[in-house]
């Protein structure tokens, strides 16, 4: 259910009830001044919807719906169960969040509820019923969000744990099982019955921890897979249901969580000024905020990755977004370009965080679209124009198909794995919780930086496909970290290359199964006669190691198993890859012995450089490359470029100047649209590859060779048959 849209959606959250004035009549005229479409309301005050329990209050809200309406504005109904009242927390404590055994995490902020408890889900699916009640036939109402950022706690109350270890009972049949498939032999941790199961608060084995944080998103999905049947009971077939994700919540398991919601939606939140300039250099640790251009168009492909499908931006930054000390609000034009940015990839609404800025609470500096005198100011001038390009484009950018030169693996069971049990450390001093994401951050910031563009994939939605029809429609495809792997899923890489794809494989994938055990196979398990290469060993990196063409230096230094002549394979054929000057292997090394594959680059190193960092192999109509480190920004960039280049085809619009991007995507008319950015101070030209219309200009024709002049933080549309 897409609900199809004339123009891209277009708003912010509006939180009438928080504000010390009562301008709802001048708000709603500067919304439709600024081209608004719509407005999200109503999540967060299940206090005020319920001041007492079984007592509602039920109408504050309809003044703002019927203005909306008036001013053709189109309202998201929120239900507020992240936010439960002090009368619940007062008298139902124990629907708090434990985050251990007689851990309670107290109250004060916000999601500190156990949403599987019987008591929480009584009061919830009352508050539910009558606002869904009250509101559904309301005309201004498109849609629903049902509860808000899922997924922010793990919980360990005493009643989920019982869930858990009935869920494991369900899952293995016996003790004997469980203790055979988490190798519970290990440190006298034989089960002789389900009761003799720990709590998880003190657990350190891998193999419990993948099952609870596996039993954990299960919860969060069926949480808000019950909202969503709930509301369904009184929504009208023109409204659709949502939840708003925060993917860095470590309960989300979004390829799950959307399957029982209408469409995707997201909450991207990113740093300003000078984070999003190009070209960069710098190497930002990334966050729930977000810190590089790049960034913006991975969190668009993570959005769409979801479903495969257009999606809506719920949440992003108006002013500035963070705390207190963090304040970086946009330079002009930024706010247009991250507004495009997301829309290139798939965003079919653009909704800010928020209308006004807050005059209390934890998020007082999270700036809104009017400042704290609510007066309009810089930002709402140049959020206006968002309006006005939209009004502008028309459906000529809604429900966009992002183009892809790869496709990237996303595996939430091995961010899991990796957060718990971290490959990758910082100075060797603290775990790096986060080693899931810094792999495959590393591949999709080197694509986005080749001037290419990725499509995020999990593993729901591609290992029941053919390999062949995969590879034909992605013949680019990278499984980078992806440690929790099933043999089958292994074997199907394989043949995914034989078949024609370029597979691109990176540290840890093959080497953990589906249980989180290491495997007995040589690494990496069932691909090692795909890649040609095999490795017995490998290092963390404390400081990065210069990666240099062919075999490195010491390649000849010896090892076990005829380490140094299989580093120096195939050295100097290249493929027509040509390593970037100043390419380092940065946090990690696998010890690569090749055995029959061509070299395309090694380390710099008295004792690395008996090892491969990079490796490629044809390996039936198709070819593996193996990855031995978590490649630099040049070495990554370089790699990207190369992939492409053999796999599938370098594409026409590609940026032109290091200060460039260019995102492309297909409409509903079968046009394709290019989006060109200037991500700097500086202006550039861009020269047209192709004829095609100006979509934000006068919309008319430019031929193939026409040279487009972009301003500072600037960006250009065009759309081509």
């Amino acid at each position: 259910m897409q609900h199809l849209t004339e123009s891209v959606r277009f708003g912010a959250a509006y939180y009438h009830e928080y504000q010390p004035t009562t301008g709802l009549a001048e708000d709603m005229r500067l919304m439709q001044e600024a081209g608004f479409t719509v407005i999200r309301v109503g999540e967060s005050v299940w206090s005020t919807w319920e001041p007492e329990n079984g007592v509602f209050d039920l109408e504050w809200l309809a003044p703002v719906l019927d203005a909306a309406e008036e001013h053709g504005i189109g309202v998201i109904l929120g239900t507020p169960t992240y936010a439960v009242p002090m009368w619940l927390a007062r008298q139902f404590p124990e629907v708090n969040v434990e985050r251990g055994k007689y851990q309670p995490m107290g109250w004060g902020a916000r999601q500190e509820i156990d949403y599987a408890h019987p008591a929480f889900l009584f009061h919830a699916e009352r508050v539910i019923r009558k606002i869904a009640a009250r509101y559904a036939d309301h005309p201004a109402v498109i849609g629903y969000q049902v509860d808000n950022e899922p997924g922010n706690e793990l919980i360990a109350n005493p009643q989920v744990f019982q869930k858990f270890v009935d869920h494991l009972r369900h899952t293995y049949g016996s003790v004997e099982a469980i203790n055979r498939e988490w190798g519970l032999t290990y440190w006298s941790h034989k089960l002789s019955t389900w009761a003799d199961l720990w709590t998880p608060d003190g657990n350190v084995q891998p193999q419990y921890d993948l099952a609870w944080r596996k039993f954990q998103a299960s919860i969060t999905t069926d949480f808000i897979a019950w909202q969503a049947s709930v509301v369904r009971e009184y929504s009208r077939p023109d409204q659709f249901v949502t939840t708003c994700i925060a993917y860095e919540r470590p309960t989300v398991e979004d390829d799950a969580l959307t399957e029982a919601l209408d469409i995707t939606a997201g909450n991207p939140y990113y740093r300003m000024q000078d984070a999003l300039e190009l070209p960069s250099t710098e190497d930002t640790e990334q966050y729930w905020t977000s810190s590089g251009a790049w960034t913006l168009m991975a969190s668009g492909d993570r959005m769409f990755g979801s479903k495969q499908a257009p999606f809506l931006v719920t949440e992003t930054n108006a002013q500035a977004i963070g705390f207190s000390w963090s304040n970086e609000p946009a330079y002009d034009g930024q706010w247009r370009q991250a507004a495009w940015a997301l829309v290139s990839r798939g965003a079919t609404m653009i909704e800010y965080w928020h209308w006004h800025t807050l005059h209390y609470g934890v998020e007082t500096y999270w700036g809104g679209v009017l400042p704290h005198s609510l007066e309009p100011g810089r930002t709402y001038g140049e959020i206006a124009t968002i309006g006005a390009d939209f009004a502008r484009a028309g459906d000529r950018v809604t429900e966009l198909q992002p183009h892809s030169d790869v496709a990237l693996l996303f595996s939430n069971e091995s961010k899991w794995a990796l957060n718990e049990h971290p490959a990758l450390g910082r100075g060797g001093v603290e775990p790096d919780r986060r080693s899931f994401q810094t792999v495959f951050d590393a591949f999709a910031r080197g694509t986005f930086d080749a001037g290419l563009q990725t499509n995020t994939v999990h593993p729901s939605q591609v290992f029941d496909l053919d390999p062949a029809a995969f590879a034909a429609a992605h013949p680019v495809f990278v499984a980078a970290a992806f440690t929790i792997a099933t043999d089958a899923q292994l074997q199907w890489l394989d043949a995914y290359a034989a078949a024609g794809g370029h597979l691109v494989v990176g540290i840890r994938t093959g080497y953990e199964d589906q249980e989180s055990r290491a495997r007995v196979e040589r690494k990496p398990a069932f691909l090692t006669a795909a890649s040609g290469i095999h490795y017995d060993e490998f290092s963390n990196l404390h400081v990065a190691v210069p990666v240099v063409a062919g075999a490195g230096a010491g390649a000849g230094a010896g090892g076990a198993d005829g380490a140094g002549a299989g580093a120096g394979a195939g050295a100097g054929a290249g493929a027509g890859f040509t390593v970037p000057a100043g390419a380092t292997g940065t946090r990690w090394i696998d010890g690569v012995q090749v055995d029959d594959a061509e070299v395309l680059a090694g380390y710099d190193h008295p004792h690395f450089g008996r090892f491969a960092a990079v490796t490629t192999r044809a390996h039936g109509a198709g070819r593996v490359t193996y990855v031995g480190t978590v490649p630099s920004i040049d070495l990554a960039r370089a790699l990207m470029d190369w992939a492409v280049s053999v796999g599938a085809g370098t594409p026409s619009w590609q940026p032109q100047v290091d200060t460039q991007s260019v995102s492309s995507s297909v409409n509903r008319h079968g046009e394709t649209v290019h989006v060109v950015h200037n991500w700097s101070w500086t202006p550039s030209t861009f020269t047209l590859p192709g004829a095609a219309d100006d979509v934000l200009g006068d919309g008319g024709a430019l031929d193939a060779g026409a040279e487009i002049k972009l301003g500072a933080w600037d960006v250009r549309v065009f759309a081509a048959k």
